[in-house]
């Protein structure tokens, strides 16, 4: 009988994940996410908008999407009941009258369900105070900042998933805390016209807070999934509880910020936002939110499925290696300025990424080689 060494099972897990076109789909979810979310919020403060709260709802709006998707999962699921005879599985619980067989439209469990439901609130506090960020600092400075979440989620990672540090790990780490070291002492340079220097420090701090909670985030999630597979079995986490994991988490975060925005007047305060809004007025304005909510969508779900496929870390790393498109976009459209301080904590952040990369790179050949050189490890008699 031939078993095959952990070593062995991680390597063959991580080549098989980078093969599915699934995680290919997902990338491209987060590169539009990435790219898109951030400017659209910047498009809305620097053409008038104001309102913090409603940023923060805009993120996580559109997460009622997922039941489209969800419902033709579930016909799916139904049809292969209906196939295999009335099998009992897993997502039995509504009978259908024509088969005397039931299908449950949702596949959570009440405690990845309560899990989902704490990961969402944290989720809309990391988008509020994302959105103040993104009110007073340039996009290209909030990009570089944000990039800083690779670092807290090797922290995390370490904490919840055990997630090893390598010295490429350390190296990486701290190039991102020097980058973002050095944009902090650049500050006055930077500040946008019309932005005193405590909204900059604030929006500064804030944002960092936000990569700090993002880092959180992306293990806790990882663990949610990984205790719900060890206690239902691997089988039994699949991409429609993804979606259904995103769909819950994005909906707690948006009842976060309604009570946010119900608490400062946010809903009366949209019509006459959108008549003084200085990019196409009315027509704009709403164009904007819509734009808004699915741009985000499509990087929070590419994000989710990012971790089923692969990990934290790796959902961590893609959204660091996106930072240049952000920040060439916003030179484009918003002309902001690009010091050479900001150039050299961008090349940081590269540097910093290229240097996780290529230690995740060595770990995984490191493994692969010793599994192929294990005496005897890999073939017991039976």
């Amino acid at each position: 009988m031939e078993v095959e060494t952990p070593a062995h099972q991680r390597t063959s897990a991580t080549s098989r994940a980078l093969r599915n076109p699934l995680l290919v789909v997902n990338f491209i979810l987060m590169v539009v996410g990435t790219a898109g979310g951030p400017l659209c919020l910047r498009a809305y403060f620097l053409y008038g908008g104001n309102r913090k709260w409603l940023s923060s709802f805009l993120q996580t709006a559109g997460s009622p999407l997922l039941l489209v998707p969800l419902y033709f999962s579930f016909r799916r699921r139904s049809r292969v009941t209906d196939a295999n005879g009335g099998a009992p599985s897993l997502s039995t619980t509504m009978t259908k009258p024509s088969t005397g067989i039931s299908t449950r439209f949702f596949l959570m469990t009440p405690r990845l369900l309560a899990a989902s439901t704490v990961i969402g609130v944290l989720m809309g506090l990391d988008d509020l105070l994302y959105a103040y960020g993104l009110a007073y600092l340039p996009v290209s400075t909030s990009s570089i900042l944000i990039s800083t979440q690779l670092a807290f989620t090797a922290g995390f990672a370490l904490l919840l998933v055990r997630q090893r540090f390598t010295a490429f790990s350390v190296n990486a780490l701290v190039l991102l805390s020097v980058g973002a070291a050095m944009l902090g002492m650049n500050a006055s340079g930077d500040r946008p016209p019309g932005v005193s220097a405590a909204q900059y420090g604030a929006g500064f701090a804030m944002t960092l807070g936000a990569a700090a909670l993002f880092g959180l985030m992306l293990p806790a999630m990882e663990l949610s999934q990984a205790r719900h597979a060890a206690r239902a079995g691997p089988g039994a986490f699949n991409y429609a509880l993804v979606m259904e994991m995103q769909l819950v988490i994005g909906l707690a975060a948006t009842g976060f910020s309604v009570v946010g925005m119900v608490v400062n007047n946010d809903f009366h305060a949209i019509p006459r936002e959108a008549r003084e809004f200085g990019l196409g007025g009315q027509s704009g304005y709403y164009l904007l939110m819509v734009g808004s909510v699915l741009v985000y969508q499509c990087f929070f779900l590419g994000t989710i499925g990012a971790i089923f496929f692969g990990s934290a870390l790796l959902a961590g790393v893609v959204v660091t290696v996106l930072i240049p498109i952000t920040e060439v976009l916003a030179v484009m459209l918003f002309r902001e300025p690009f010091s050479g301080t900001k150039g050299v904590a961008l090349a940081l952040s590269l540097w910093g990424f290229v240097s996780y990369f290529y230690g995740e790179v060595q770990t995984a050949n490191k493994a692969n080689r010793q599994a192929d050189k294990a005496p005897g490890a890999a073939h017991l008699d039976p």
